[in-house]
């Protein structure tokens, strides 16, 4: 019994790997606390070639100290060449009965947003290495100042996965 437990765990585990064939990178970097206004969360990525047309996802884990329906960020693309691409990106994070978006099964929830694909999937024009930047926008309704400390984001991620439409 112990023999065949053991083989449906290692099967199991492998099976669960082999699910996420068309991750290129993904990476998560931890959020202590609250995420500053000012904490940029930078992502390192070299080129995987400049043939294949790509999906680029921000990935982002929140819990039920997040008290906003929305979320702004500020993403920006480095490009090899100092080229730079800067987007102001809108996320719904909520339903209107204030149920949150995303998957998992604890107050823990885990967000695929898209950045750049959903309507054109996107290709590096160069090689070298890309850096991209995330940092958060939000503001209160009716305030310009922008909130110091965002509470309720605990890992900001990125990801880039091959475009299977092509």
């Amino acid at each position: 019994m112990r023999k065949s437990s053991s083989l449906f765990l290692v099967s199991f585990l492998m099976a669960l790997v082999s699910c996420d064939d068309n991750r290129v990178f993904d990476e998560y970097k931890s959020v202590s606390g609250a995420w500053d206004k000012e904490d940029v969360m930078r992502f390192k990525v070299t080129a995987p070639d400049t043939t294949n047309t790509y999906n680029l996802f921000v990935n982002l884990r929140n819990n039920d100290n997040y008290k906003y329906s929305n979320l702004y960020l500020i993403v920006e693309l480095d490009y090899p060449n100092g080229k730079t691409v800067k987007d102001t990106l809108s996320y719904k994070m909520a339903n209107p009965d204030g149920t949150f978006l995303g998957t998992g099964f604890t107050d823990v929830k885990e967000n695929k947003l898209w950045y750049k694909g959903y309507d054109r999937p996107f290709t590096f024009e160069e090689s070298g290495e890309y850096v991209v930047n995330i940092e958060q926008a939000m503001r209160k309704n009716g305030s310009i100042k922008g909130i110091e400390q965002l509470e309720g984001i605990t890992d900001v991620g990125f990801r880039i996965e091959y475009n299977l439409t092509d």
